[in-house]
């Protein structure tokens, strides 16, 4: 997101705690290192940098640390959320993008979500960021914030040039698991669950490319400075794949078998999620560029080879 919007003259500041980021990720813009649990940090942060709009993406994310602990969840999205919003209010910020998930809805009652579809996230992190959604919604309400959610499916893919990519550690992606398994720089890839209500029995998720969720985002941009009010929109490629056709995606790319074992169901994953994002694709523009789910795992091939990797 930070090259996209350098890439269209935009003037970026990072504030970030770095816990699960990296510096040498960043280009050449400035960083404050600070945490969203530290409001006065927050408050230097917005009048050091003059910001006009906020983006905010940090935020715990993993689906099953969240059951095991889901204190840190709440303290660290919604708390950290509601320290940021009241900040914006004090520095005179009104407009925010938001990084929201599909975890909110928990198991559909839809082949496709729509936007409307009911709420009853099944972990505590789909709860956590429905919980920041309704603090917006309250917020144009009550004190005229423009917000845009963007709800991810699932982020998948790196930079196509193989500059940048996923980093994790512990790495918990699919995509880059069954990648690491594949090169032989991680384990055997464990199949969370082979008794889903699917056609193969393993989760079906919907991939969507990381540089197609920042056209998003800018997208989304550029729809605060036209629309007041509470957004909200849901972002995938409206494709649904399973696990095992993840595998085979990855088979295919680089020509390798990936090395693979049954797992028990992880807590909290609902069977499918698959976006319908006509809204999206109406309303902000959005036109995703990588239709298939082998051009999202080339470009994870291409950053897993990667020097440095």
């Amino acid at each position: 997101m930070v090259r996209w919007l350098r890439a269209s003259g935009h003037q970026v500041v990072v504030f970030d705690n770095l816990s699960c980021g990296h510096r040498a990720a960043l280009p050449d813009v400035p960083l404050i290192v600070g945490d969203l649990l530290d409001p006065e940090a927050i408050d230097r942060a917005l009048t050091s940098s003059g910001a006009q709009v906020v983006m905010h993406f940090c935020a715990k994310a993993l689906v099953g640390e969240s059951v095991s602990d889901p204190y840190l969840y709440y303290d660290n999205n919604v708390v950290g959320t509601l320290n940021l919003l009241k900040a914006m209010r004090r520095g005179g910020v009104h407009r925010l993008v938001f990084s929201s998930t599909c975890a909110i809805f928990g198991v559909p009652q839809t082949a496709r979500i729509a936007e409307d579809h009911p709420k009853a996230p099944v972990n505590p992190y789909g709860a956590s960021k429905l919980m920041c959604e309704q603090l917006l919604s309250d917020a144009a309400v009550a004190y005229g914030l423009r917000s845009v959610a963007l709800r991810y499916f699932n982020a998948a893919g790196a930079s196509p040039g193989g500059g940048i990519g996923e980093s994790h550690d512990p790495e918990t992606h699919l995509i880059p698991n069954a990648i690491r398994a594949v090169l032989g720089i991680g384990p055997a890839l464990n199949v969370l669950g082979r008794d889903y209500p699917t056609a193969d029995g393993t989760c079906v998720r919907d991939y969507v490319h990381v540089d197609d969720l920042a056209q998003a985002h800018a997208c989304a941009l550029e729809y605060l400075d036209r629309h007041a009010g509470a957004h909200v929109f849901n972002l995938g490629s409206e494709n649904g794949a399973s696990v095992l056709e993840v595998i085979e995606s990855v088979e295919r790319v680089t020509g390798k078998s990936v090395p693979r074992q049954d797992a028990p169901r992880r807590p909290g994953d609902p069977p499918a999620l698959v976006a319908d994002s006509r809204r999206a694709r109406t309303l902000l523009g959005w036109a995703p560029r990588y239709q298939t789910l082998d051009s999202i795992v080339e470009t994870a091939w291409r950053w897993h080879q990667a020097p440095g990797y």
